[in-house]
Order: structure tokens, then sequence, then C-alpha cells
């Protein structure tokens, strides 16, 4: 039976929103919001924050959730995944989750999950959805991908991918969601490997895995996540939250 690790990296200093994890939505941070939403899946065997920050170290405590400092050398949330679950063998499944995905639904972890347990040759699994908006397909701060006739990842780009020559075809663009998990050997395979060029060049680590050979499984969802990476998105979060919560109550 696999063991089964989830880990969300935060970092204090984003460019366009700092203090993202520790900005309030409602009358929580944001990360107890992603770490409550994590907590209800049903394979999660262990769940915690990796931080670099004392003051979402701090917060973590405060809740109760589990929480880890990681050394600030680290550059990206997967080199904090793979730095902490170099220490733990006897896992070998991990989950990374996005700190700035507040709401993200169990279902979409879970399922994220199921293709490595059921196959053994697949090491790699994320979650994509299809693009509602297609102003939003413009749009470099949401990734696009194309996959196979497998469900694997062909590309992920920046840009608008596939290219639609002509309207022969109904307009479709699939959005990444960044959520990874991975068997452990593969990660810490991954994060030893040098930088690709097409990684540099889109700024998508994903690419890396692929220019290596890696063979990335995505599960498609019909869900709208609800990303927080701007103060317009924090202000939209703090809607979407009121009228959850409003919603409940009259339930």
């Amino acid at each position: 039976m696999s063991k089964i690790l989830g880990l969300i990296p935060a970092r204090f200093a984003s460019t366009r929103l700092p203090g993202k994890p520790i900005r309030f939505i409602g009358d929580k941070p944001m990360i107890q919001h992603t770490y409550e939403s994590a907590s209800k899946s049903i394979y999660l065997d262990k769940l915690v924050v990796l931080t670099d920050d004392i003051r979402i170290y701090n917060a973590v405590k405060n809740f109760g959730g589990e929480v880890e400092l990681t050394p600030d050398s680290l550059q990206s949330g997967t080199d904090r995944c793979a730095y902490y679950s170099e220490k733990f063998p006897e896992f070998d499944i991990v989950v990374n989750i996005q700190g700035d995905e507040p709401f993200i639904a169990r279902e979409v972890i879970d399922k994220t999950i199921k293709p490595l347990l059921q196959i053994e040759e697949i090491k790699i699994s994320t979650a994509a959805t299809y693009f509602k908006d297609l102003e939003l397909v413009n749009n470099p701060s949401f990734p696009k991908v194309v996959i196979d006739h497998q469900g694997f990842a062909v590309y992920f780009s920046r840009s608008p991918i596939p290219y639609f020559q002509s309207d022969e075809f109904e307009k479709k663009f699939i959005r990444h969601i960044g959520l990874y998990v991975y068997r452990r050997d593969a990660l810490l395979k991954i994060t030893k490997l040098p930088q690709t060029a097409l990684e540099k060049i889109e700024k998508l680590e994903q690419l890396r895995m692929i220019e290596n050979g890696f063979k990335i499984k995505v599960e498609i969802f019909d869900y709208e996540p609800v990303s927080v990476d701007t103060e317009d998105d924090l202000i939209l979060a703090n809607k979407y939250w009121t009228e959850k919560i409003r919603n409940r109550n009259i339930e």
C-alpha cells in the first residue's frame, strides 16, 4: 500500500502579492484555507506546509497545522518538496499542492493521485480544466497544455496552444492547474537536473520534465480554480468565500 505525502510550499516574497500566504480571506489566512481544503483528501497520510519565512511558519502553527522551515537557498516549490521528501523514504508518492489555491477541491487532489495508484509506469500526474472564458486564454499567467490521445502532456505554454488556423474546429483550450503528484524517486531525479532551454524560455518548470523524457499524465476536470496571484485575485477570493458562507447558512 502506497504511503502518500502532501506538501504545500509557501513563500513570503511573492512579486505581485507580498506575504500572499498570510493575507486574509474572510477570517483566515489563505494558507489555512489551502491546508483545510487539502486535508479533506482521502489519500493523504501526512500534510505539511513548507516555508522559508517565520511569519508563515507561525501562522500555520497558530491554526494547528504541520509546518517546516526550509532553506532560503531553495529556488522553487518543487525544490522544497524534494528537500523535505528526501528525509522520508517511507513515502513513495509526493503531492505538491499550490499554496495559492485556497479552495482546491478534494476530488481534484484525489483523482490526480489515482493514476499513480493504478498504473506503476506513471511517474507524474497533474490537473487541468477547459477554459470557460476564452478571454483568459491570452493571459500568460494561466499556462496552457496540450495532451495526446492517452492523456499525457505534449507541451505546456504561456501562449495559447494549439493555434487554430481555421474555424473548422471548435476552439478549446486546456488550462493547467498547478497540482503535481510524483513518485518520490522521480521527484528527486527531476530536481537534480539542470534547467532546460524551454523551461527558461517559458518559465515553466514542468517543461524540464518533458525535455528529459518524463511523461506527465493530465487529469481533466470540470472545475474553475480560484487562484490568488494579485490584489484583484484576493478581492475575488474574498467574494467567493463570502458567497460560500452565505450559501452554507441558507442551507
